[in-house]
């Protein structure tokens, strides 16, 4: 990737932007602030009651972790949706395209460069994790699977993104088909399941239950594997898992109800971190597919 022209060009333009120091500070001092008000707030708590309560920061892990998931979810998706449709409107992918470079250089480069950029970010915000080590709570394992969570989730929203800027002519039209198309995913497939989830709860409440015979446990069915597609679920299962043990309402055990006994859903993380890696893969080769004709037509 070192040796890829569009790469380059692109580190070497965000190097000497100033949006980039700019971005680390609001990013890191968003994360910074939200840390450190939740630590205040539990040290007046062990000062109170004399007692140190750990749990207090493990929410404050949960809590930072969160909130930086979400910012990298919304920042990622950003910085791919107008790479090929931002290089449309000024006019310079016909020149991109007179040189050796291939749709696969542009596309690998432009997602590379921003992804590129996210780990920054998610490296520059360690000290910030680290504060809950003050008192012990994660070790390192638990935060090396935190990253390998961010990493995946970033992957799968920024070849969206770019996806979406090789099909689309407009940034605009980009932008609003890449988060539509994450809203969906995010928040369609939760309120689905717990659509349906409601729906066997009603079911099962109005069964007239025999003498012996055990009351089944509502679950919202197939719909629940339509969650593998979701970051937020992914991220979520793994901070039940590292905070509450599993279980949440958050967790994927929660819409499953007893069914539950498969290898899917004994590795839920693992596998839906395949899935979305898979899906990241064919949005590229997607791109990539969009750019090869007007490559081949303009040479």
């Amino acid at each position: 990737m070192k040796n890829n022209p569009v790469y380059k060009r692109e580190m070497a333009v965000r190097a000497r932007s100033f949006r980039i120091p700019l971005l680390l500070m609001v990013f890191n001092g968003i994360l910074a602030a939200a840390a450190l008000l939740n630590m205040y707030s539990s040290v007046v708590q062990v000062k109170v009651s004399n007692r140190v309560h750990y749990e207090s920061f493990l929410q404050l892990y949960a809590f930072v972790a969160t909130l930086e998931f979400l910012l990298l979810m919304f920042i990622m998706p950003a910085l791919t949706s107008g790479g090929i449709s931002g290089e449309r409107e000024r006019h310079t992918l016909d020149l991109m395209f007179t040189t050796r470079l291939t749709a696969a250089d542009i596309v690998l480069g432009k997602l590379a460069s921003a992804l590129s950029q996210l780990l920054v970010m998610a490296f520059s915000s360690f000290p910030i994790l680290l504060l809950t080590f003050v008192y012990g709570s994660m070790g390192f394992e638990e935060l090396i699977l935190l990253m390998i969570c961010y990493v995946t989730a970033a992957l799968f929203c920024g070849s969206l993104g770019i996806f979406a800027s090789a099909f689309m002519k407009r940034s605009t039209f980009s932008n609003v088909f890449t988060y539509g198309t994450l809203l969906v995913l995010v928040a369609g497939t939760y309120l689905l399941n717990q659509f349906l989830l409601g729906v066997s709860e009603m079911e099962v409440n109005s069964m007239v239950i025999q003498a012996g015979e055990s009351r089944p446990v509502p679950n919202s069915g197939w719909a629940v594997y339509l969650l593998l597609l979701n970051p937020v679920s992914m991220f979520a299962e793994l901070l039940e898992q590292q905070i509450a043990g599993g279980g949440g309402q958050f967790a994927v055990q929660y819409f499953l109800g007893a069914e539950s006994g498969n290898f899917v859903t004994e590795h839920w993380i693992w596998v839906s971190a395949a899935i979305q890696l898979i899906f990241s893969a064919g949005f590229v080769r997607g791109a990539i597919w969009f750019l090869e004709p007007i490559k081949k037509k303009r040479t």
